[in-house]
């Protein structure tokens, strides 16, 4: 987008603000250049609404002389996805509002060395896998709990930690960030506050708390920063997490053959009216609804009445419209389990929760609807056991089409969860939601979750290796789709699944893309189709020469899929490559590796 620069002089803004907005406007995309338009006129319809006052010029100054006069409030941020992103974002914005300067750090490029010098540190993290720090945020996470770490006598800090508590090691990087912060001689601002996937409304209240205390101690203006927020972004009419998008299902096809074990369903919704965009490497956050089947034999167990009017997150409802579309009523988190056990009274129960090793064995497999049959509790109030239920999450799927291919829709690529486990047969939540009960030609509700840690690099020319088994092919799709509509760059996919028969998912799109040269090269693993179960790092090793002189040719690497597993092997032969094709020690391998995920040469989209 090329905006002019604002002369000196224009209109009423002081010359430190027009230098500021020369700054950062020739930096806009067309995206962000509309976005930025609307919340502007946002802010304005508030302002003429008088929800908030509108600054004078002498109270512009006075801000702009408090910025310059005081040491910035650093915001830094450990993110996988991009949701401590955001709410770091969100908080630095808004202590600007108010005339605190702050600036945005991400732990990943951080300078250890500037620590000593802080002055106020506000930490957003997530916690990833089991209990471990984001990719980005791991060599600062070591670099403080290593004898390098200063002294903080003098440094106010606060954190807000993001986590799933259906983990056993829920938010425990933010955790580690709060302890070790406090031993370090850090004063802390603020209690830690541990989110649940359901994290914005937690995180408002922390940020409008944060900056209300940071603003008293610095003498600065009191504003509603938060609050303004969130109505602007009501007000420019954005579909997203708390509004999302009425998308019609178009297509819905299974990408398996016959006789295959998996399910995988590729699905087109047409995005149409709806304002979405979205860019290779982003996920679509999907609202479903629960199993019908399974709402109502909870509703037996608990011997209820269906039409019973509760209150919940969304006001007054019916018990059954409540437990269909409100509550999570299949994953079992610890606070559910431990509030349970208060209200059943049970011995074993709370033996079972103090034995963690135990207590992961019995869960495995395993539903609330299994702990209600295994303690029921008699007389149990409805209103008692819904307060220990979280919000029904959204889940997360990689976009597997680039949007300058297919303008107005967006791609999925599904894998169907279906099993048996302690004599009953299970069902993924939102998965066969979308299997079993989206009609084709009717909506869903979608809204756009962009993952700023996992995009293509910005020279078109650049090479891309890609490693993506089973479902983790979704987003190479779209980047292989996105390359070929701006040409240009070698693409080298890995893929891997069970049979070459059955379950080669995509086939005849990567055979026709490197006919045409767009898919410059493809390796297959098929992990059945032999004696020796073969996996994409077993490829990798093969052709470990070839790999390594794209690597050295500058290419980019990602990798989509699972973490536990499948990620850490290709992680480890990867250092494997850089050892024996590089002549590197172990040691400096490792050390290759990290500089590639610094240099966001390496990223990674694992769950």
């Amino acid at each position: 987008m090329h905006i002019p620069p604002i002369q000196p002089g224009s209109g009423p803004l002081l010359p430190e603000q027009i230098q500021r907005l020369n700054d950062v406007l020739p930096t806009l995309s067309p995206e962000q250049g509309s976005w930025l338009c609307g919340y502007v006129a946002a802010l304005n319809q508030l302002a003429n609404a008088g929800q908030f006052p509108q600054p004078t010029a002498s109270a512009a100054s006075a801000a702009a002389v408090s910025v310059s006069d005081s040491t910035p409030v650093t915001v830094m941020y450990g993110s996988q996805t991009g949701n401590s992103e955001g709410v770091a974002g969100k908080l630095a914005a808004a202590l600007k509002e108010v005339g605190v300067p702050a600036e945005l750090k991400d732990m990943g490029s951080y300078k250890t060395q500037q620590l000593k010098q802080e002055k106020t540190l506000c930490v957003v993290v997530s916690t990833h896998g089991e209990g471990d720090p984001p990719d980005t945020a791991m060599d600062f996470h070591a670099f403080l709990y290593g004898k390098r770490a200063p002294k903080l006598e003098g440094v106010g800090f606060a954190v807000l930690a993001l986590g799933d508590t259906s983990y056993e090691h829920f938010c425990k990087t933010g955790r580690d960030f709060d302890e070790r912060l406090g031993e370090l001689g850090g004063t802390r601002l603020l209690d830690r506050v541990d989110c649940d996937v359901d994290y914005e409304d937690q995180a408002d209240a922390w940020i409008a708390a944060l900056v209300k205390k940071i603003s008293a101690e610095r003498d600065s203006v009191p504003a509603p920063a938060a609050a303004v927020s969130g109505a602007a972004a009501s007000a420019a009419g954005v579909y997203d997490k708390k509004n999302p998008f009425p998308a019609v299902l178009l297509e819905r096809i299974n990408l398996n053959g016959k006789g295959s074990a998996k399910e995988t369903l590729h699905m087109e919704l047409l995005l149409e009216g709806s304002g979405l965009v979205y860019e290779p490497g982003d996920a679509l956050g999907v609202v479903p609804a629960n199993d019908a089947v399974i709402v109502e034999e909870m509703i037996g167990l608990l011997g209820a009445d269906p039409s019973a009017e509760v209150v919940g997150p969304k006001g007054r409802e019916f018990l059954v419209d409540a437990m269909m579309n409100t509550f999570e009523i299949t994953t079992i988190t610890r606070p559910f389990l431990r509030g349970y056990a208060e209200l059943a009274g049970s011995k074993k129960l709370n033996a079972l929760l103090a034995d963690p090793e135990k207590l992961n064995a019995w869960l495995y497999g395993r539903e609330i609807v299994d702990v209600l049959q295994t303690w029921p509790v008699k007389g149990l109030a409805i209103a008692d056991f819904l307060e220990l239920l979280r919000k029904l999450p959204p889940r997360l799927y990689s976009i597997a089409s680039s949007l300058n291919a297919h303008p107005d829709e967006v791609h999925l690529c599904v894998g169907v969860t279906r099993y048996e486990a302690h004599g009953r047969k299970r069902k993924g939540v939102c998965s066969t939601f979308l299997a079993d009960r989206v009609e084709e030609d009717g909506t869903l509700p979608v809204y756009v979750d962009r993952n700023k840690n996992f995009k293509l690099p910005a020279g078109v020319d650049t090479p891309v290796i890609m490693v993506g088994p089973g479902t983790g092919i979704a987003p190479f799709r779209a980047f292989v789709e996105e390359r070929e509509v701006h040409g240009g760059g070698k693409n080298w996919l890995f893929f891997g699944d069970q049979h070459f028969t059955t379950d080669f998912l995509y086939q005849t799109e990567w055979q026709q893309w490197l006919k045409e040269g767009v898919l410059t090269r493809m390796d297959v693993a098929f992990s059945r189709d032999q004696a020796q179960k073969l996996y994409v790092q077993h490829r990798m090793l093969e052709k470990a020469a070839d790999l390594w002189a794209w690597l050295q040719d500058g290419a980019h690497f990602y990798v989509c899929g699972d973490e536990s597993r499948m990620a850490h092997d290709v992680h480890q032969a990867l250092i494997d490559i850089a050892r024996t094709q590089g002549g590197l020690s172990a040691e400096d391998a490792d050390a290759y590796v990290k500089q590639l995920q610094k240099d966001r040469r390496y990223q990674r989209d694992v769950y």
